[in-house]
């Protein structure tokens, strides 16, 4: 995108993914770096390049569990400028702790289901997936089911 080139709200959503309703609302939380998109002739939203790669970063964001509030309040110290810096880090190192503990609980997650897929695989190649376990309680379940 050219660095002057405004965008509208439906050019803005299908770039990031994101519905024009989501991206309304977005504004109205004060999610966006500006306090207020800018608007056209008539009225309608124009969205910068800045406007754009910020909400990339929201996406992400979001998209790695960041609460909106916390979006919000980083926001907010972005929008203050310069002087808050470490509050921001500490945002950042906050929500970087979050994600890699997520990040170690579904790496746990692949372990076990890699191991069924080796259970199941292997049964099925042996001719034996009738004595994978069928949800009952009974004694002769098989551990590895």
């Amino acid at each position: 995108m050219e660095a002057n080139k405004e965008l509208s709200i439906s050019q803005v959503a299908k770039n990031t993914g994101l519905s024009p309703h989501a991206l309304r609302f977005y504004e109205r939380e004060g999610l966006l770096l500006s306090a207020q998109v800018m608007r056209g002739d008539r009225g309608h939203r124009r969205y910068s390049q800045s406007d754009v790669e910020w909400l990339d970063i929201c996406i992400k964001l979001r998209a790695s569990g960041m609460p909106l509030a916390q979006i919000k309040r980083f926001a907010e110290l972005v929008r203050q400028g310069q002087g808050n810096e470490q509050q921001r880090l500490e945002i950042l190192r906050e929500h970087q702790r979050r994600v890699v503990a997520q990040m170690d609980q579904l790496k746990d997650c692949l372990d076990l289901i890699n191991w069924k897929v080796g259970v199941y695989e292997e049964h099925l190649k042996q001719g034996t997936a009738q004595h994978l376990w069928t949800g009952c309680d009974s004694d002769d379940a098989p551990s590895d089911a």
